[in-house]
């Protein structure tokens, strides 16, 4: 599956392909297509894992998916899986996660000096993959704040119920559960615009934080075009990595603290320095944003699936199911899947309730309900 996500952090499953396995040739297959047919724009960036078929079909002359049509970064967890494997500290796979989230060169090259004095092997094994496939500030400002592979993981979820089905009953789900979730969020945003709102509510969340941050600052201006600005922070300043001063350019649309750039939409250095020259904020918000843009993602139309009277008979050969495979009727199923090193719980994470989510019990141990009379709350008595 290709999985994308749109201006208001909606999950959008763009592509669907059903191979015989991840290999080389499957890859390259849906690869190939995918940017045929579904993501023809220039300059696209995929986010995978480290497999070497992924990988393959990536770099083939004919794919499609060479720089400067299209990049490629990989998955900050699976470089964090990875890093586990050679380097068994789980305090230094925190520190690699934060470099890689860093916006800064300042801000990782902070933990990565931090890497270095504990094993400079460390660092080695981070240089080798290139700064550029795993770290947020130097992608180019193509991530948008995407770090990981986690949003297939959703869908991967939605679509536990159709993966036992026949091909063509697997088919016909997916395609009715796309169209219906193309119908559900194109509705919303087509309220939204006729509410008059022009920006998503995930950036309007973002810049009322920003702009409670931006109060206590000061701010310089450095030409007359209102362009060139140095603004200080006063006050704490949250940490011992953050900049107090940073310098903000809004006619190349950069600020040293890196969220300018990495976000695409003003952090709260340029909010102070747009407030300081009674500049609209609103110019240097990326498209990506704007509700028109959003609603347009959902903007194509499904058609209703043929029944399947009309189909036409099918007259080739008959696959056979094997009883021997056959899945057991009662009983809890095997689990088939390999189990990795991302699989295991962070040792400081409160255990909780399977059913209440609260912590200090378990579902087994969990309390009476109140006003009950000496039953469990799951009992059937």
């Amino acid at each position: 599956m290709a999985i994308a996500q749109d201006g208001n952090s909606n999950i959008l499953p763009i592509a669907f392909g059903l191979v015989e396995g991840e290999n080389t040739e499957s890859w390259k297959f849906f690869l190939t297509h995918l940017r045929q047919h579904v993501t023809p724009q220039p300059g696209i960036l995929v986010i995978s894992d480290r497999h070497n078929a992924i990988k393959a079909a990536l770099v083939a002359e004919d794919g499609g998916w060479l720089p400067p049509a299209a990049y490629r970064a990989y998955c900050a967890r699976h470089i964090a899986a990875n890093f586990a494997l050679n380097f068994k500290s789980k305090d230094a796979r925190k520190i690699l996660v934060n470099a890689a989230y860093a916006k800064s060169k300042q801000e990782h090259q902070y933990y990565m000096d931090i890497l270095r004095s504990e094993d400079p092997a460390m660092v080695e094994w981070c240089n080798r993959i290139g700064l550029g496939l795993w770290t947020q500030y130097r992608d180019g400002g193509r991530r948008y704040g995407h770090m990981t592979t986690n949003i297939s993981e959703c869908i991967n979820a939605v679509l536990k119920g159709t993966r036992n089905l026949p091909v063509g009953s697997l088919v016909k789900s997916t395609y009715g559960r796309l169209a219906e979730l193309f119908v559900r969020k194109g509705k919303e945003a087509e309220m939204q615009l006729g509410a008059r709102q022009e920006f998503s509510q995930v950036l309007m969340r973002a810049i009322e934080k920003n702009q409670q941050a931006s109060r206590n600052m000061r701010v310089e201006l450095y030409d007359r075009g209102n362009t060139e600005f140095v603004v200080d922070e006063i006050g704490p300043t949250g940490g011992r990595i953050a900049l107090t001063a940073c310098r903000v350019s809004l006619s190349a649309r950069t600020c040293d603290c890196g969220y300018f750039q990495a976000l695409h939409y003003p952090c709260r250095h340029v909010l102070a320095a747009c407030s300081y020259c009674r500049l609209d904020w609103r110019t240097y918000v990326d498209d990506v944003y704007r509700l028109t843009t959003i609603f347009n993602v959902y903007k194509i139309g499904f058609s209703p699936p043929m029944a399947d009277d009309l189909l036409p008979l099918y007259e080739g050969p008959r696959v056979t199911p094997d009883p021997g495979m056959m899945r057991a009727t009662v009983g809890r199923p095997r689990a088939t899947r390999i189990r990795n090193s991302m699989d295991e719980p962070e040792p400081d994470r409160t255990k909780r309730c399977g059913m209440c989510r609260v912590p200090g019990h378990t579902r087994r141990q969990r309390p009476l309900r109140a006003g009950a009379s000496g039953h469990h709350e799951g009992s059937n008595a």
